[in-house]
């Protein structure tokens, strides 16, 4: 005769959540999505005044650019090194929601305002850029001596094998994220990128956007003399600022396929509901 089934040793186990980011991790994560983003759209703003990015001291319409954004009476293109791409309807000649061409290098909708104005579009790169710089500054000391850097970005010595990152490139590339107590830590790749982000791109961003500054050019010479000329720190600006396009979307990706609901949550109370293991679903 067979024993009764116990209802209590069927239920699923009840969820475990943790405290996953503390108030500042979350505090400048959602300061810093709306500073990247209001600086990425007037930052494209100030580039239409002159599509075109050189390395080197100088740059003019002359020069040869190793990048641009133009248009023929006809058509819109981007042109990289010698090839050229067509863009028509999308960059360098576009219609606008009155129904008019328009060869702005990026349309309206990409910009910050919408209608050209590069003295506006300044105005709000220059602001933000001073919440950008204020917040990473206080962002970076809290995670030096909050135990930030220490207890969730630093890079143990078994990550570092190429093994292991190998590992979990593979998992990122089968969806296969962390499970249980693992999925409470920030794994090799992760540390990475935001180390890359925090401590490299966005001090980049920073010290580049200062170098094209004429006031920084006389207080500050060697700012030239690190990047090259104003030319290149722009074209590197620029190129550090995709950079970031990039991890942005990547971030996005990553959180609509790990459980978006979760991962937001947590990161607006810090509550993170663990994944069960694999073994506890079926």
């Amino acid at each position: 005769m067979a024993e009764p089934e116990n209802p209590v040793a069927s239920e699923k186990p009840e969820p475990v959540r943790v405290y996953r980011h503390r108030l500042p991790v979350r505090v400048w994560h959602w300061v810093n999505a709306v500073t990247l983003v209001v600086l990425l759209m007037s930052g494209l703003m100030i580039f239409n005044a002159h599509p075109r990015l050189y390395w080197g001291q100088y740059g003019a319409n002359p020069d040869y650019a190793w990048f641009a954004v133009g248009s023929t009476p006809k058509t819109g293109f981007v042109r990289i090194g010698e090839t050229r791409i067509e863009t028509t309807g999308v960059l360098g000649r576009w219609t606008d929601a009155k129904g008019a061409e328009q060869t702005w290098a990026f349309p309206g909708w990409a910009t910050i305002p919408t209608g050209y104005s590069l003295a506006d579009g300044r105005r709000w790169h220059l602001l933000f850029a001073w919440v950008l710089a204020i917040s990473l500054t206080l962002y970076m000391l809290w995670s030096l001596f909050g135990g930030h850097l220490k207890k969730d970005l630093h890079i143990r010595r078994a990550e570092w094998g190429p093994r292991h990152i190998w590992q979990d490139v593979k998992n990122h590339a089968r969806l296969r994220f962390p499970r249980g107590q693992a999925a409470a830590r920030y794994h090799i790749l992760q540390k990475l990128s935001y180390i890359g982000v925090i401590f490299v791109l966005l001090p980049l961003m920073i010290a580049t956007g200062l170098t094209m500054s004429p006031g920084m050019n006389a207080s500050a010479p060697w700012l030239l003399d690190l990047f090259g000329g104003r030319q290149s720190a722009r074209s590197i600006h620029f190129l550090a600022a995709w950079a970031l396009v990039l991890f942005f979307l990547v971030h996005i990706a990553m959180v609509v396929l790990a459980g978006p609901v979760n991962e937001i949550r947590s990161m607006l109370t810090g509550r993170f509901r663990l994944p069960p293991e694999r073994d506890q679903e079926a």
